[in-house]
């Protein structure tokens, strides 16, 4: 062990002793006492500057995760480290020292957001204060090191604007998504893992009307509507000794008491959808969510999957899923160049079995959309009650 690692493990001990939060000045303090001998200022900074990001920031990675451009950051062993700007992954230099290291920068993290990271629990999926989502995974669950990935958080919010000018929407379909809006028709975002089905759905809350007030329920804080009136819900996780934990599912029923106009999930991922569907089948029109799901088509599905999980059977599902969501919005993550792009919009229709299917009203592409005039009456009919 360095010099310097043995001093951040005796301001470490200090500050748990003293019960001090690793605040900078709490660890000026710290260092001050603990570095054995007279200290001059320029030290003192370079040293606090250096403790407070080993302490509760990412050591060697925090310049990664401060680039405006940096997405992701993916640690795969303490010489390999990969970080995405918006091009795809691509290996950067980033010498964390050794295993050791990286798994005490894990275990840092992880402390740091109040989750406990060891062989006795050996993965950890927590968000750190700033808002970045960290995932930790320790040998033996990771074959042969530790691995982490961490997503950081953009508190700036795109516009439908913005992902016009960027090609994630035409001018068409951001018509189409205006008009869905105004006539308080609920919808759902749909697509796979980084596509920016929340960018996208956080964009489309921002049209919303100044005078109606969302209620956001999610699993992690991440949409950031620019929008006057947002009341954000956070999931909460047990702690260390399994207790406190506060579901999706609990916060969507508050929010049904918190005099919401929309009510937003940020994912459906879970039994939560059952709450979901129930209130947009009482008069809680407008609301909006995300989905996981490789296309259009598999959005009933999905949707299925979730309620039997609530406890619905499949016909009781399809029944509510038929009055409460009216359309979808499909966005791809594609390739080279990396782009995301809305490629569908669809709506809900119940076929001749009962079944709910996505009709195609709106094809990036140009193709056939059997759904375009069922989208229109949509369109028509609720917006000229509205």
């Amino acid at each position: 062990m360095s010099d310097t690692d043995a001093l951040a493990e005796r301001v470490r001990s200090r500050l748990i002793t003293l019960g001090h939060p690793p605040t900078p000045a709490a660890v000026a303090t710290a260092v001050r006492a603990e570095y054995g001998s007279p200290i001059g200022d320029r030290t003192l900074f370079t040293l606090t500057a250096r403790l407070h990001a080993e302490l509760v920031g990412a050591g060697p990675l925090t310049a990664l995760l401060a680039e405006p451009n940096v997405t992701d950051v993916l640690v795969n062993g303490p010489q390999e480290v990969w970080v995405d700007r918006g091009a795809g992954l691509q290996r950067v230099q980033c010498d964390l020292g050794d295993d050791t290291a990286v798994r005490r920068l894990a275990q840092r993290l992880a402390a740091a957001c109040g989750r406990r990271l060891d062989d006795a629990s050996p993965f950890c999926d927590a968000k750190l204060p700033d808002g970045t989502r960290i995932h930790a995974a320790l040998p033996p669950v990771a074959a042969s090191t530790v691995h982490l990935s961490l997503r950081t958080f953009r508190p700036q919010g795109f516009t439908v604007d913005d992902l016009v000018a960027a090609g994630t929407l035409t001018p068409e379909s951001a018509a189409i998504a205006r008009a869905v809006l105004a006539a308080r028709l609920a919808f759902l975002v749909s697509g796979g893992t980084g596509s920016g089905k929340t960018t996208l759905l956080s964009a489309l809350l921002g049209e919303v009307r100044g005078d109606e007030r969302l209620v956001i329920v999610e699993d992690a804080a991440e949409l950031r509507p620019v929008h006057p009136h947002v009341v954000s819900l956070e999931a909460r996780p047990a702690n260390a000794e399994g207790a406190g934990e506060i579901p999706v599912r609990t916060l969507v029923r508050e929010a049904l008491r918190m005099r919401p106009d929309r009510i937003v999930l940020g994912e459906c991922r879970g039994a939560e959808i059952v709450e979901l569907l129930a209130a947009l089948n009482t008069g809680h029109d407008g609301g909006a969510g995300t989905l996981h799901a490789n296309t259009p088509d598999a959005v009933p599905t999905r949707i299925e999957a979730l309620g039997l999980l609530g406890g619905l059977s499949r016909d009781a599902v399809h029944a509510q899923l038929a009055d409460a969501v009216h359309v979808v919005f499909h966005v791809v993550r594609r390739a080279r160049p990396v782009l995301r792009v809305v490629t569908e919009i669809g709506v809900f229709r119940v076929g001749p079995d009962g079944r709910v299917r996505v009709l195609p009203a709106w094809r990036h592409d140009g193709g056939e959309v059997p759904g375009q005039a069922a989208l229109r009456v949509l369109l028509g009919v609720v917006g000229g009650r509205r």
